[in-house]
């Protein structure tokens, strides 16, 4: 049963992995650039000469932007919301202080110029990019029309090598775009290929800090499981202990307070994938409640990570459903016709919607704990004015500390509690499909 287990664990990542891929890593609010990473660059072409360099571009095929000059946004108060974006966003790479950085492998490939791939590091920061690969705000992204080979891009303030810049789209809506200017010219960077942006031209199958907290999360979950396993077979007539003693609470507590009373009978052949769900949840939860390397990755944050689990579960849902759980969709027994034909499109969106709970219900607990966690830190920031006050830091300081205490704490019981909840909606969805039709017995007599 352990081994199932391990497997359906290396399932759930895998698919997490390639969904996350496909999804892209573009999780950051355009607030994030601060003030200092939007002051116009010097470099930037202007008037006609920058319009007839546009037009040569343009006519060889690239994508470059002339006179793309970044916004100037000045405000001398400290704007909390990019420091709490860039945090429970994905990334390429792990920030562990100052400018050191754990790097992550990135494998992009273009449709036309085949795979780029290397460490995260061979971007230099954002200074360099890579077959016109470049890393932006910690994401890999394309720049269209930027040369192959390596190329140094152009500052545009203080280490910052990329901007954004807001624009009007064919329905005239403001959108933000993604620039990087390399020899005085704007190039707007793309970014994956995703289910909402088919037409990219690029797609992106690189190790993301998520995706590497996933893969973490199940060499801890398969060592656990192997450990026990091999505990038992070596002491079959002994109490467990250590790491065999804790796993058995959290199975036994599945088994008999989950499976049992929402299956029924037929509980044992989900009990693996049950166990996999909670222990996948749980682990990735408490990791990303560390707030250092190799933890602070937001991976039940990520909307992706959350869709391919409720998918997951829709698939063993629909596939276990018996006889009497379609007929009780379309067409309920008992019922007047009216009703019947009432209740059938009802029911039958329920298939989807119970999914869907699950996934925006795990999505947004996670997220919504980052994101308090965060904003009382910023608090320290932000009676500080960012480092100008001493005197205000401290303030903050008094202030944040004992409320991120306390939201940690909150957080620990939200990470148990919130894989019980996915884990026991799943076992009742799963009852619901294989329960078996119960006569009334008060008809018979």
């Amino acid at each position: 049963m352990s081994l199932k287990s391990f497997l359906y664990s290396c399932l759930l990542s895998t698919l997490a992995v390639t969904t996350l891929s496909a999804q892209g890593h573009d999780t950051h609010s355009p607030a994030q650039h601060s003030p200092a990473t939007t002051e116009q660059h010097g470099q930037q072409p202007q008037g006609e000469a920058a319009s007839h360099g546009a037009d040569a571009h343009a006519a060889e095929g690239h994508a470059a932007h002339a006179g793309c000059h970044p916004e100037e946004k000045k405000s001398d108060k400290y704007d909390p919301v990019p420091a709490v974006m860039h945090h429970i966003g994905d990334a390429n790479h792990f920030h562990i202080i100052g400018d050191l950085h754990f790097p992550l492998p990135v494998f992009a490939y273009d449709m036309e110029n085949g795979l780029t791939a290397g460490l995260s590091t061979m971007f230099h920061h954002g200074a360099k990019a890579v077959n016109g690969f470049v890393l932006a705000h910690d994401v890999v992204r394309k720049a269209k029309g930027l040369p192959m080979g390596e190329v140094d891009l152009d500052e545009i303030h203080d280490g910052h090598y990329s901007f954004v810049k807001e624009e009007l789209n064919a329905k005239g809506k403001k959108e933000d775009h993604h620039f990087v200017s390399y020899k005085g010219q704007c190039y707007e960077l793309e970014e994956s290929r995703k289910l909402t942006n088919l037409e990219s031209s690029w797609i992106d199958f690189s190790i993301t800090k998520n995706v590497f907290t996933m893969l973490m999360a199940l060499l801890v979950i398969g060592l656990a499981f192997f450990k026990t396993a091999n505990y038992y077979k070596n002491n079959p007539n002994k109490a467990p202990k250590g790491i065999a003693n804790l796993m058995e609470v959290f199975v036994t507590f599945i088994r008999d307070d989950v499976a049992k009373p929402s299956i029924g009978p037929k509980y044992e052949k989900y009990m693996t994938l049950l166990m996999s769900i909670f222990f996948f949840i749980l682990f990735n939860n408490l990791f990303g409640l560390i707030p250092f390397f190799p933890g602070g990755a937001n991976v039940m944050g990520n909307i992706s990570s959350t869709i391919i689990l409720a998918v997951i579960v829709f698939i063993v849902v629909t596939l276990s459903g018996n006889k009497n759980y379609w007929q009780h969709i379309f067409w309920m027994p008992g019922v007047p016709l009216p009703i019947k034909i009432l209740m059938a499109p009802i029911e039958f969106a329920s298939i989807f919607i119970k999914p869907f709970t699950l996934l925006i219900r795990l999505f947004a607990n996670i997220t919504a704990g980052h994101v308090i966690i965060l904003t009382f830190v910023s608090l320290i920031f932000i009676f500080g004015n960012a480092g100008q006050s001493v005197g205000g830091s401290a303030g903050g300081s008094l202030m944040a500390i004992p409320f991120v205490a306390f939201m940690n704490i909150l957080e620990i019981l939200v990470a148990f509690l919130q894989a019980f909840i996915f884990t026991l909606l799943s076992a009742l969805y799963i009852g619901g499909a294989v329960e078996e039709h119960h006569h009334d017995e008060a008809a018979h007599h």
